[in-house]
């Protein structure tokens, strides 16, 4: 049994965030944005009026910039991987996940200040061996990056999903010239027979494969169903199909592309946004300003 009422408020909330993320990610293996993770969260999570009440200089709820905060330390301690803005449990996540809440939250802060001491060539056993304050307070740099990214990300995907199927298909296209294809058709408003976009490695559409795409957008989790209706159009050997959904997919539907042949790659969302902003540079100008973006740097935290 946990004792989080033995620590303090804000470390106690912290350790029961803690093993409810690590427990949510466990089940969602493909991984899980940081915006699904907190709402997640907030369904399943007892949130008292303290957690919810919003910092006055800041205005950041407190249950968000404690689990922020606390977050980098299950990343340093090899419990939690962030990347391109989706959060994943690793194997040693899940043990840990045994050790309960405070369990969980003590070890993290010992691998967290391991990992501090070696970083940073520290032979003071007293900074890293006698202090009780936050850990995560010694990375507020970190916390800050992760927080401006999260930002961002979050941004464009409410681009994104204001925008209508028709205009999301174009968005798609414009992907598909900027990674060097050709796109003689994109369907018009209508039926469109299951494929919405072609796309060509050279002019003609000689050059082998060719791609055949369909698109869903602002809609339920792609279905099996429709993931074999794109199949039923591509021809063996000469075709492969590309399903862009920003609803991501289900089960089945995942399954159903691991024996397909021909074969049909699934996007998601965050895959799509990722695509993005690899290839945007390469993009002509009117493709770019279907979803304009702008690249701000900051220095690095230590690794």
């Amino acid at each position: 049994m946990t004792v989080t009422n033995e620590l303090a408020p804000s470390r106690a909330l912290a350790a029961k965030l803690l093993k409810a993320t690590l427990g949510i990610l466990q089940e969602h293996p493909d991984g899980l944005s940081r915006s699904d993770v907190m709402s997640t969260l907030e369904k399943t999570v007892e949130l008292d009026e303290w957690a919810r009440e919003r910092y006055e200089k800041t205005g950041y709820v407190r249950w968000h910039a404690v689990l922020q905060m606390h977050s980098i330390l299950l990343v340093k301690a090899g419990f939690l991987i962030k990347k391109k803005g989706r959060w994943y449990v690793t194997p040693e996540g899940t043990d840990a996940i045994k050790l309960g809440d405070v369990g969980l939250l003590m070890e993290a802060r010992r691998l967290y200040k391991a990992w501090d001491k070696k970083a940073k060539n520290d032979v003071d056993e007293s900074a890293s061996s006698g202090d009780d304050s936050d850990p995560g307070d010694v990375d507020q740099s970190a916390m800050t990056l992760d927080q401006v990214e999260q930002l961002a990300a979050d941004g464009i995907k409410d681009y994104i999903k204001a925008k209508n199927p028709y205009e999301f298909q174009d968005l798609v296209a414009a992907l598909m010239r900027g990674m060097g294809y050709y796109t003689p058709f994109v369907a018009p408003k209508g039926k469109d027979g299951g494929v919405d976009i072609v796309a060509y490695r050279d002019p003609f559409g000689i050059e082998s494969p060719r791609i055949k795409l369909q698109v869903k957008h602002r809609g339920q989790s792609a279905s099996v169903m429709e993931i074999r209706q794109l199949m039923g159009v591509l021809q063996r050997d000469t075709e492969v199909g590309i399903f862009v959904s920003t609803g991501g997919y289900t089960s089945d539907a995942k399954a159903a592309v691991l024996s397909s042949h021909p074969h049909v790659q699934l996007i998601d969302l965050d895959e799509f946004i990722t695509l993005w902003q690899e290839f945007y540079k390469k993009m002509a100008d009117e493709d770019r300003n279907l979803l304009p973006l702008l690249p701000v740097y900051f220095v690095a935290p230590t690794e």
